[in-house]
């Protein structure tokens, strides 16, 4: 496996062999990674899953051009053969006048923060099925489910670096500890399927494998007989699993490219009200251990927390240096670069700040309701903001969780969802994108 350093100077070789070949500016990106994976069913060993790779990316300027390339073939002929033809590519593309490297004056100087994200940890294939077999036990041993779609546990470490033609050579490394378990209940006509899983950077902070599996158990089987549901205008209110995709569909709308495109349906929200009072979204790229933790942006920039949201109000786009460009504004250090083509922007440690009010006391105000745990379907109009998905949860009846419902759709406009939202006081940071229990007042549910 790869060291930060030894990464660095992967990536630093690249962009210097391209400017000796006549680029006019360039950047690369190196990522190498290595994964054990090993999966069970009904106790017995289903696979052991094992991978290495390491990959290479460059993106080269010539004037106003640009293209790039990326190989997992890392000899020396093949990093030739990637420059030469990096830069005729180039030299063929059309112009485009925002393209570029990120401001010179704004890349992250000096030593990056340190964030703790790799523990080190070197697990056994051993370990790893005891622990998938303690999930799938588990979930087995939860009266009711009556199949199995397995266990599985997982370790992870994976390391990236970039570097530019105009001073910022960087990198760091993450390990990632996964376990989950997905079972079925019930017989016949009446089987329900449902799963839990966890991730965590360090093995200590990793759930047990025995909760997890539990927590699964007791989904599928809480799902079973499920009734129907009138059609008509009702509160809905999203479990944390399914209510963070509502984060997902804000992020879309204020991402730079959505906004020099004219495709959002934000587009001239910045400055306004987007959500009730008291309703905050932050990001936070500096939390300690975090899933989507960086020290730095995918164009060398400097990250730091920012607050999307602040008591409602839309405070920023999210931009990397193109779109920056292109709107007269500067970039925020949320560009995110994979190892093919040029930047786009992400956020990190997105969540929504928890509300005052126990989940308990949100729902318990509502006479008739439905509580989300599924969603299926990607209804969503990012231009317009309609929303219109398929769903599965459970009837809320006088401020209590009653039957299993399914087989409905929930519709409305995001800009209307965002304004309706009361968010709980049970914020957990589990996920990449976290939010509490959220209750939207007012959608429409259509019954299938």
């Amino acid at each position: 496996m790869y060291t930060p350093n030894q990464a660095c100077d992967r990536a630093h070789e690249i962009v210097a062999r391209a400017m000796a070949a006549g680029a006019d500016a360039a950047d690369a990106v190196f990522a190498a990674d290595t994964a054990l994976d090993v999966s069970v069913r009904l106790g017995a060993l289903e696979d052991v899953g094992r991978s290495e790779s390491a990959e290479l990316g460059l993106r080269v300027f010539v004037g106003r051009r640009n293209a790039s390339v990326s190989t997992s073939d890392l000899s020396a002929a093949s990093i030739d053969t990637l420059v030469e033809r990096a830069i005729a590519m180039a030299r063929e593309a059309p112009e485009d006048e925002w393209a570029g490297l990120a401001p010179a004056d704004r890349l992250l100087h000096g030593k990056p923060p340190h964030l703790d994200l790799d523990d080190g940890a070197d697990v056994s294939p051993d370990t790893l099925k005891a622990r998938a077999l303690a999930a799938e036990d588990a979930a087995r041993a939860v009266p009711g489910v009556s199949n199995s779609e397995g266990g599985s546990a997982s370790v992870a470490q994976s390391v990236m670096a970039l570097a530019t033609s105009h001073g910022f050579v960087g990198g760091h490394s993450v390990s990632s500890h996964g376990v989950s378990a997905s079972v079925l209940a019930g017989s016949g006509n009446d089987m329900q399927r449902d799963y839990a899983y966890h991730s965590a950077r360090h093995l200590s902070r990793l759930e047990d494998a025995g909760i997890v599996g539990a927590r699964a158990g007791a989904r599928a089987v809480a799902r079973l007989s499920p009734g129907r549901i009138e059609s008509g205008p009702l509160p809905v209110v999203f479990d944390p699993r399914v209510g963070s995709s509502l984060l997902g569909h804000l992020i879309g709308a204020i991402a730079g490219q959505s906004i020099t495109r004219k495709t959002s349906f934000l587009l001239d929200a910045l400055g306004s009200r987007v959500f009730g009072a008291g309703v905050s979204v932050l990001d936070d790229p500096h939390r300690p251990h975090g899933l989507r933790s960086r020290p730095f942006d995918g164009e060398g920039l400097p990250v730091s927390p920012v607050c999307i949201i602040d008591d409602g109000m839309l405070e920023t786009w999210l931009l990397d240096s193109g779109s920056a460009r292109q709107l007269g504004l500067e970039p925020t250090g949320h560009a995110a670069r994979g190892v093919g083509g040029g930047p786009g922007v992400s956020p990190s440690n997105l969540h929504m700040a928890a509300g005052h009010m126990p989940p308990e006391t949100l729902i318990g105000g509502i006479k008739r309701g439905v509580y989300i745990t599924e969603l299926i379907g990607m209804g969503v109009n990012g231009v317009t903001g309609d929303y219109s998905r398929g769903a599965a949860g459970f009837l809320i009846e006088d401020g209590e969780l009653t039957r299993p419902v399914a087989e409905f759709t929930i519709a409305g406009n995001l800009k209307d969802m965002f304004l309706a939202l009361t968010p709980a006081n049970d914020l957990d940071f589990r996920y990449g994108i976290n939010v509490p229990t959220l209750l939207v007042e007012g959608m429409t549910v259509a019954s299938g």
